[in-house]
């Protein structure tokens, strides 16, 4: 049996810019609070609080203790009552989701409807609109845009795939265009994510399974996920090596592996080592 890695896959460099800064910052001023998890992965979640980072509970600033806006970002109010409170702020916020954030301050302001692209109860998604103070929508279609508006600015959620973001823009080109006086389209996607999921399609054409690691919390995993059952390719998600059933490798010459932005590279080294133990133990069926 061949175990294949794609080409592209694990820790983007925001994300691990952000894990960099938050390790520093628990060294340098001992615990810290996090706005929510700072990736959607529960391994890294783990190894981080055992350095110090916590995560808040409800809205409780008063523990003092620095507060962490995770890669993921956050509304202007999140920095305005931290600084009302006199809280210390430690932003890892990507830089792309900071542009994006501020593509779309910038067009709610010049009076366009904004519209994201993505998942609104993403927590990226919702930091983004929350800077256009109420002037913007996230949708997933075309039928979601409001009818009315005739003035719209177009971003994407960062880890969206590029050619569902291009048929949607396309749809909305031909379906409203009596409506549409003015548009405006940012792109605001991720070229690493894109860069994976293209990866994970051409890892999804050599393999007879592939197996995708990371958070199930993670967006952009939960893509790859789909682009390589979109390939008609075999594919499981997990989490961590122990979740991987000798079931899954059954018959298989070829097994693919694949990981999200937010998986660390031992993970997928457990998920290898793991496979090649079953190989040696004569596990597979």
């Amino acid at each position: 049996m061949e175990i294949i890695l794609a080409r592209d896959m694990g820790f983007c460099w925001g994300v691990r810019r952000a894990i960099e800064i938050m390790e520093r910052a628990a060294q340098e001023k001992g615990e810290i609070i996090s706005l929510g998890p700072i990736v959607h992965n529960p391994l890294v979640m783990a190894r981080l609080e055992e350095k110090g980072v916590r995560l808040l509970e409800g809205r409780d600033l008063s523990r003092r203790s620095p507060l962490a806006i995770t890669a993921h970002g956050a509304g202007p109010e999140v920095y305005e009552r931290a600084r009302a409170e006199g809280v210390e702020v430690i932003d890892t916020t990507c830089p792309i989701v900071t542009r994006s954030q501020r593509w779309a301050k910038k067009m709610a302001e010049l009076g366009f409807t904004v519209v994201v692209f993505g998942d609104a109860e993403h927590r990226e998604v919702k930091g983004v609109l929350a800077w256009t103070r109420g002037k913007g929508i996230a949708v997933k279609d075309v039928d979601e845009v409001p009818a009315h508006a005739s003035r719209l600015a177009v971003i994407s959620q960062t880890t969206q795939n590029p050619d569902k973001f291009a048929e949607f823009v396309g749809r909305l080109l031909r379906e409203r265009m009596d409506t549409i006086h003015e548009l405006r389209l940012v792109n605001t996607l991720c070229n690493v994510t894109s860069s994976q999921q293209e990866a994970a399609r051409e890892l999804a054409h050599e393999a007879d399974v592939v197996i995708v690691v990371g958070g199930r919390g993670s967006a952009n995993t939960r893509h790859l996920v789909e682009v390589c059952r979109e390939e008609g390719t075999e594919t499981y998600h997990i989490e961590k090596a122990e979740e991987l059933q000798p079931g899954w490798l059954k018959g298989k010459e070829r097994v693919g592996i694949t990981a999200g932005a937010s998986t660390p590279d031992w993970a997928v080294q457990e998920v290898v080592a793991r496979i090649q133990e079953l190989i040696e133990q004569k596990a597979v069926p």
